[in-house]
């Protein structure tokens, strides 16, 4: 079930909200948080209902094992290690297995036939964040808890698709709380504001611009320079504005159930070098890969060698999360590459002055992310030629006439600007620029948030405009992942 649908806003969500919070005040704490849970497995399985056994085997495998490496001390490495192998095995089968027989079959020239397996929705989050889990009992940093409970962390609806991937001991003691299980109308307030936020992102931002960025790489052969770098722009918008957007709403529905999410986004676009850019972009999956890749891999508590081939292959590591297809693993190669070579040139005195620092850090944000967008590396290529000018400058007929009113006079990049057909695609383009280094971002506003006239207004116009514009419901980026 989509944030952004009609069902959610105006039916599941106030149904779970309601029956959570009366269950909580009649009955036994227990029985709240188990609607909880099964609210959160209709949401799981709306899309699918054949997963749902998927997720449920997750679920129990992973409590058992986290019941075993703590009951056992003597024995509880050998359970870890099984923890993990039964996660990545789960993992691997659904979302590398055709990749790893589409490599075999061109290595050795055999032709074994590919399973074309569906993507489960969340299974890259749910199995990272039960991989945190069972690490973190091996370390003794867990209690022992109720299966409801351990069910609840893992199936929480608003972080459950699409994260932010959250830690034991940022959520469990919360659903523990019990002032946590009354309605605290501040809290609805301000996740109503939060979650509109989100939704104004998703559908007026990331679904306007992935027009742009969709034509463009759906027809990338001999694209033009200027058209190029539209293109991948606004698929580096789209994809920020899509996925910030999704955890601001996961932060938002979380807080109108008194529960805190960690903010996935801080302005990633305002760093001023790659490093700090990751250390905002994605927070929950930075923090995980520090956490459990990199430092066991040494950290820079090694050679300095050692050190850059750490952080390169926990990049490397993060890409191929993301996706089973050589683009991932250039993409994150690249990022690696970025962050070695920043490292090195900070640590001998290398510094760009502001803004070209800032500049300069988006530009290579803009230009490896084709690697992430780009369905082959044919595509990225191409697209890769345009944003050099070896195909030219003048953005090509295609695109003009999806675009452009084909009676004016053509200007190559005038138009854009200045004439629409559907929408006004230039202008949210400039805006959602605009938006990204010059204003606010939703922490930021959330902190700043006050129960007034001020606010509430401006809670119903993000709400009702992004609602009456919900008629082409499209799904998540990161549902891909």
């Amino acid at each position: 079930m989509l944030f952004n649908s009609f069902e959610f806003i105006f039916l599941f969500v106030p149904l779970v909200f309601v029956g959570y919070f009366w269950l909580a005040s009649h009955t036994h704490r227990a029985i709240s948080k188990l609607w909880l849970v099964l609210g959160s497995l209709f949401f799981y399985s709306y899309w699918e209902i054949k997963y749902l056994p998927l997720i449920l085997t997750s679920i129990i495998v992973n409590y058992f094992l986290g019941y075993l490496i703590g009951k056992f001390q003597h024995q509880k490495k050998l359970f870890l290690i099984l923890g993990i192998v039964f996660n990545l095995l789960l993992l691997g089968y659904y979302k590398y297995f055709d990749f790893f027989i589409k490599n075999i079959n061109w290595l050795l020239g055999t032709q074994f036939p590919l399973f074309y397996l569906v993507l489960p929705l969340g299974i890259s989050f749910f199995t990272f964040q039960q991989i945190a889990y069972l690490v973190d009992t091996y370390k003794r940093e867990t209690k022992e808890y109720r299966f409801v409970d351990y069910a609840l962390f893992v199936s929480f609806f608003p972080q459950l698709i699409a994260g932010p991937i959250v830690h034991h001991k940022e959520m469990m003691p919360q659903f523990e709380n019990e002032n946590n299980l009354k309605i605290q109308y501040q809290n609805l307030a301000l996740g109503l504001f939060i979650f509109s936020i989100g939704l104004f992102k998703k559908v007026v931002f990331a679904d306007t611009l992935g027009q742009l960025a969709d034509a463009g790489y759906s027809q990338p052969h001999g694209i033009r320079f200027i058209d190029a770098w539209l293109v991948s722009t606004s698929f580096v918008l789209q994809i920020y504005f899509d996925f910030s957007g999704y955890s601001d709403m996961a932060v938002g529905l979380g807080r109108m159930f008194n529960i805190h999410i960690l903010w996935n986004f801080d302005s990633p676009f305002k760093a001023k070098n790659i490093q700090d850019t990751w250390r905002r972009w994605h927070v929950s999956l930075s923090r995980f890969l520090r956490d459990y890749v990199y430092i066991p891999l040494g950290g820079s508590k090694v050679s300095e060698f050692r050190t850059n081939l750490n952080l390169f292959l926990t990049f490397v590591i993060g890409g191929v999360w993301h996706g089973a297809g050589w683009t991932f693993v250039i993409w994150g190669a690249l990022v690696g590459l970025g962050i070695v070579f920043h490292k090195i040139w900070q640590k001998n005195g290398g510094n760009l002055p502001s803004p070209l620092d800032v500049i300069v850090n988006f530009v290579f944000f803009v230009l490896s992310s084709v690697f992430f967008r780009a369905p082959d590396l044919e595509v990225a290529f191409e697209i890769l030629k345009g944003m050099l000018g070896l195909n030219g400058i003048i953005l090509p007929e295609e695109i003009k006439g999806i675009y452009y009113n084909p009676s004016l006079t053509y200007h190559p990049l005038g138009s854009i600007f200045l004439h629409r057909t559907h929408t006004d695609i230039g202008l949210y383009f400039v805006v959602a620029l605009f938006v990204v280094f010059f204003t606010p971002n939703s922490r930021e506003w959330a902190e700043r948030f006050r129960p007034n006239w001020f606010f509430l207004l401006f809670t119903l116009i993000l709400f009702f405009y992004s609602v009456v514009n919900l008629l082409n419901v499209t799904k998540f980026i990161y549902f891909n992942f």
